[in-house]
């Protein structure tokens, strides 16, 4: 078994039955996730405080396994109350003003690869939709899952619908998108860094391991999936 440190091969033209599937934190956007950096921005803004971080924690507690980040993936209470249209807008700015100057030039390379070869391209995160979706769209991807945050009355309700993006969710977008677009997952690719993107590499005939994170290095060397780094 080997891995690989360089980018895959050139793909071939037209091959529109074939996915191209991207995470987003560390894979396209290497480094801390963008939602935790989305939360300082709120914080220093003064839109959130003490009072959301112990939430956050307080229910974080009440819902682990030990050492796992699951349960703030599934509810977000720091935006409980908050309106829609405002945090939208800030998490636009946020990702115009931080994120977009991280995406790594080795990812823009590996996307216009997939679109110049009429790949179906897809970013599938377990982050908020409305910091995905801007991002998507600066890097011209229109197929976008991100996580759904429940609103009532143009205010969030701290839940998240399912299923998540993230894990055997994202998985599940993945197969989804393929029936809608009649794709050979065996035939397609997919991109992630850590164990919550392992269902989806699984899916598809062509999975890389993207700046590996969590043990994921050695499930990616047992697996024979090959490595690369977007630094």
């Amino acid at each position: 078994m080997t891995t690989a440190t360089s980018s895959p091969a050139p793909l071939t033209q037209s091959q529109h039955w074939i996915g191209a599937f991207f995470d987003m934190d560390n894979t396209l956007v290497p480094g801390p996730s963008i939602e935790i950096g989305f939360f300082r921005y709120l914080w220093q803004d003064g839109i959130v405080g003490w009072g959301e971080l112990w939430n956050s924690f307080r229910y974080a507690l009440g819902h682990m396994p030990p050492l796992s980040l699951s349960p703030l993936r599934r509810n977000k209470l720091y935006l409980l109350g908050q309106d829609v249209s405002h945090i939208e807008r800030l998490a636009t700015e946020y990702v115009e003003l931080f994120v977009w100057p991280r995406v790594a030039s080795r990812a823009l390379g590996r996307l216009a690869h997939h679109k110049q070869a009429g790949h179906v391209v897809a970013v599938v995160s377990g982050s908020p939709e409305c910091l995905v979706r801007p991002l998507a769209e600066k890097l011209g991807v229109s197929l976008v899952f991100g996580a759904k945050l429940e609103a009532q009355l143009g205010v969030y309700t701290g839940r998240v619908f399912a299923p998540l993006p993230y894990g055997e969710g994202k998985s599940r977008h993945i197969e989804r998108l393929a029936g809608q677009y009649n794709l050979d997952l065996s035939r397609s690719y997919a991109y992630g860094d850590s164990p919550g993107d392992f269902h989806a590499l699984q899916l598809v005939g062509h999975p890389f391991v993207v700046n590996p994170i969590r043990g994921m290095a050695r499930i990616a060397k047992q697996q024979g999936w090959p490595i690369t780094q977007w630094a």
